[in-house]
């Protein structure tokens, strides 16, 4: 049973700074595709980074330059810092390790959430 853990989430004010980690038990870590999803309240989950098992990364437009997603594959990990935290960014945080043969997704695994909270 794949287990995806994350940690690290929190209340923090406005201009601050949280790092978000996940711990997975995934076997071929370094082969997974890797992504930090989040869920505000009364919307739907949106994607926040993602980064390929080639290192490839892609952020969404509202965090480009304030977050920064990284991976660790011989500690099979995956991290998100979040810099100059805005109220909107308030949400509940996912990762998602997914890995696609061609087109064929053969391992979707996710997390149970962590909470972010922006506020003064």
């Amino acid at each position: 049973q794949v287990q995806i853990v994350e940690s690290g989430g929190g209340l923090v004010q406005p201009g601050g700074s949280l790092r978000l980690s996940c711990a997975t038990s995934i076997t071929i870590f370094s082969s997974y595709n890797l992504g930090w999803y989040r869920r505000a309240p009364g919307e739907q989950r949106e994607l926040v980074a993602a980064m390929g098992a080639s290192g490839i990364t892609t952020y969404a437009a509202s965090v480009k330059g304030r977050f920064t997603i990284s991976r660790d594959n011989a500690k099979k990990m995956v991290y998100l810092q979040m810099n100059s935290l805005k109220p909107e960014d308030t949400a509940v945080y996912y990762c998602n390790a997914q890995l696609n043969y061609g087109l064929e997704t053969i391992g979707d695994y996710w997390g149970q959430g962590t909470q972010v909270t922006v506020s003064s």
